[in-house]
C-alpha cells in the first residue's frame, strides 16, 4: 500500500500540461485553490470540478494515479465529511441527543468531501508534470521580489523541492523496512490500535537512521559539487513565458469569472 502512493513523483510526458511553464502552474494552482473555496453552491462546485477533470485529463496520465494520491488523506476526507454532517442548518433528518442530521449539513459534508478531493488531485498534477529542476527554478523565480527582504528565496526553494522530491524515496524506503521486519516474523495488522502502533516503533527507527543518512550523503554530494546557494549560479534551462501559458491564464480567468458570477446569480447553499 505504501509503495502506490504516488505524492511527489515526476511523470514524464509531452501533453499541453507538462508543456506549461512551472510559474504558470504554481501561480494556478493558487488561484485554483482560492476558488475552489469561493464555491457557494452547485452551480459554481459544478463548474470548478469539470474543470478539474478536464486539467488531469489533458494531463494523459492515468486516473487510477490520482486516485492513489487520495489515499494518504482518505480519512481525513471522511472524518471530516462526518463530521460536517452534524453541522448546518435546515430540515432535520435524524435526531439523538445534541446530535443531529440536517440538510444543510449533508450539503457541507458534500461541499468538504468534493474540495478537499479536488484539491489534492489538482495539486497532483503539479508534481506529476513538473520536474523538481524546473520546479526550484520556478518557486525561485516568483519569490525573487523577497529578496529585498534579504530573503534567502533560492535556499527556501530547494528546502521545499527536496522535501517534496524526497517523499516517494522515503515510502519506498518505508516499504522495504516494513517488509524486511515482516519476514523477521513482525506482525503489524493484527491487534488494536495501540499494540499496532508499538509495532510500528521498529520500522520508524531504521526509517530515520536512513533518513538522516541520506540527507548527509546529499549534503556531501552538493559540496563536491561546489553548490553554493543560489549567488552567481546559471542555469542549463531557462524558463520561457509562451503563448501556452497566455491560452492556460486565459482560460483560468474565464473559468474562474465563471465561479464568481455564478456566486452572484444563484442562491448560495452554504
Amino acid at each position: 500500500m505504501v509503495r502506490e502512493i504516488t505524492l511527489g513523483q515526476y511523470m514524464p510526458g509531452k501533453s499541453l500540461i507538462h508543456k506549461l511553464d512551472a510559474r504558470t502552474k504554481i501561480v494556478l494552482l493558487i488561484a485554483y485553490i482560492v476558488f475552489i473555496f469561493l464555491c457557494k453552491n452547485f452551480i459554481s462546485l459544478l463548474i470548478m470540478s469539470l474543470f478539474s477533470l478536464l486539467v488531469i485529463f489533458m494531463t494523459k496520465i492515468s486516473f487510477m494515479k490520482y486516485l492513489k494520491s487520495l489515499r494518504m488523506i482518505l480519512f481525513v476526507i471522511i472524518l471530516t465529511g462526518v463530521l460536517n454532517v452534524f453541522y448546518g442548518s435546515g430540515d432535520v433528518l435524524w435526531q439523538w441527543w445534541e446530535l443531529k442530521i440536517t440538510t444543510g449539513g449533508l450539503i457541507n459534508a458534500a461541499f468538504v468531501i468534493v474540495r478537499i478531493s479536488m484539491l489534492m488531485m489538482v495539486s497532483s498534477v503539479l508534481t506529476y508534470t513538473t520536474s523538481p529542476t524546473d520546479l526550484t527554478d520556478g518557486l525561485e523565480r516568483l519569490m525573487k521580489p523577497l529578496t529585498v527582504f534579504h530573503v534567502k528565496v533560492h535556499e527556501i526553494a530547494m528546502m521545499m523541492t527536496i522535501a517534496l522530491r524526497f517523499i516517494p524515496v522515503l515510502l519506498e524506503e518505508t516499504d522495504k523496512i516494513m517488509n524486511a521486519q515482516k519476514a523477521r516474523g513482525a506482525d503489524m495488522e493484527s491487534g488494536n490500535i495501540i499494540q499496532r502502533v508499538k509495532a510500528l516503533v521498529p520500522v520508524l527507527i531504521p526509517l530515520f537512521v536512513s533518513a538522516f543518512r541520506r540527507a548527509g550523503d546529499l549534503a556531501t554530494a552538493m559540496e563536491c559539487r561546489c553548490y553554493n546557494g543560489g549567488k552567481n549560479r546559471t542555469r542549463m534551462k531557462v524558463l520561457h513565458f509562451s503563448l501556452k501559458d497566455l491560452g492556460a491564464l486565459i482560460s483560468c480567468i474565464v473559468i474562474f469569472s465563471s465561479v464568481i458570477v455564478s456566486n452572484m446569480l444563484f442562491a448560495a447553499v452554504i
